[in-house]
């Protein structure tokens, strides 16, 4: 096996122009999360690279955001599930194309995580190749609409990566090729209020105010913040009424939470829900909506193994080690820790400046990054 082992290495560092275009013609490929064609394009793509790999491919519908690539090795077993995401948060037409300047490439999705999913088929490629896919059962899922919250996804991740050994998720590398093992939950909740419509000069006594007993909400759930316990609430959006000369029957609001434990995401919501009671006026109602909703990646005893476990193949690889600080952003990773599987994440490329128009990945951390999985799945062979 060593002498296999070391084969794949060498492969894997000869293949680095053959990643490099595979990573240009992702980053090509616009998919923001809304975007069906797109999202499909990226599938399309990333089907042949994977089956090429030795793995059998599936595609799962999705209701309203694109279908999402499920695969799976030879070997039966609890399998190391890898995660990762084709979709950006570019549309189509407002940051498109990849550029490369010595070893930076620029994009969108080139960092947030096309890098990810080339290191992640050139990783499995080679163990494929050393024949460790024969002996470690592997599988995985490829979403399309993570940069959402993977609101129908997260069934199916859930679902399909219960009982697995591990999970490993290549979301953008952390600076000094970090691990995180610990993320913020994160939530979204959608309020609406409703009154009586008025004219607000003549018959402004019959008139009961959305957007009054809504403002009454906002100045309570603001305060619910708690930054040293890591409870963040955010009104991110405000809206309502019709006219400056009428009395607002309807107003709504869109809330962001963050949370780092899923008992603190819990009382959050129950705070909320009395605050909304406690808000409305008179002749209005407020109606508190959960819209996406991921539970913490907590860390625990086993992801602090698996997170040293793949830290020394990384130090093997000539990349650092280490656990990241607390993540304040979710990912699938929360989802596959949130079932009971030991979740580790950001092992894709390095780079910096996801979600901005300066996006860009480090290209000579693709071949490394994928030599860590592959010495991290020979590890797993014995």
């Amino acid at each position: 096996m060593a002498a296999h082992l070391d084969d794949a290495l060498a492969w894997l560092a000869a293949e680095r122009p053959a990643m490099e275009a595979a990573l240009a013609d992702l980053v090509g490929r616009s998919s923001f999360t809304g975007d069906g064609a797109g999202v499909l394009s990226m599938l399309d793509a990333m089907d042949p690279l994977l089956r090429g790999a030795g793995l059998a491919t599936e595609r799962l519908p999705g209701a309203f955001y694109g279908p999402h690539l499920a695969f799976r090795g030879p070997a039966a077993g609890a399998p190391v599930f890898l995660v990762g995401h084709v979709d950006t948060v570019f549309p189509r037409g407002t940051f498109e194309g990849f550029r490369r300047e010595g070893d930076r490439g620029f994009g969108p999705g080139a960092f947030d995580m096309k890098g990810g999913l080339v290191v992640m088929s050139w990783g499995l490629a080679a163990a494929g190749r050393a024949g460790i896919l024969a002996r470690v059962p592997v599988a995985g899922l490829l979403v399309s609409d993570e940069e959402a919250g993977s609101p129908e996804s997260q069934r199916l991740l859930a679902e399909r990566a219960r009982g697995a050994a591990c999970a490993l998720v290549f979301e953008s590398g952390r600076a000094g090729d970090l691990v995180v093992t610990r993320r913020k939950g994160v939530a979204s909740l959608r309020v609406e209020a409703h009154g009586v419509a008025a004219h607000a000069g003549n018959d402004a006594e019959k008139g009961r105010s959305a957007i009054w007993s809504l403002a009454r909400l906002v100045e309570r759930v603001q305060a619910l913040s708690d930054p040293a316990r890591g409870v963040l609430v955010n009104v991110g959006t405000f809206h309502g009424g019709t006219s400056k000369n009428t009395v607002p029957e309807h107003a709504v609001c869109e809330i962001d939470l963050r949370f780092v434990s899923a008992a603190d995401g819990r009382a959050l919501a129950a705070r909320i829900e009395d605050a909304a009671r406690d808000a409305a006026l008179p002749g209005t109602r407020i109606t508190v909506l959960q819209g996406s909703w991921r539970e913490p990646l907590e860390r625990t005893e086993a992801s602090a193994a698996l997170a040293a476990e793949y830290g020394a193949c990384q130090q093997a690889s000539g990349l650092g080690a280490g656990e990241a600080p607390l993540a304040g952003g979710g990912s699938d990773a929360c989802t596959t820790g949130a079932a009971g599987v030991p979740s580790i994440d950001a092992l894709g490329a390095a780079g910096k400046g996801f979600h901005t128009r300066a996006e860009e990945v480090d290209l000579g951390s693709l071949v490394p990054k994928a030599q860590a999985l592959l010495r991290f799945l020979a590890g797993r062979a014995g």
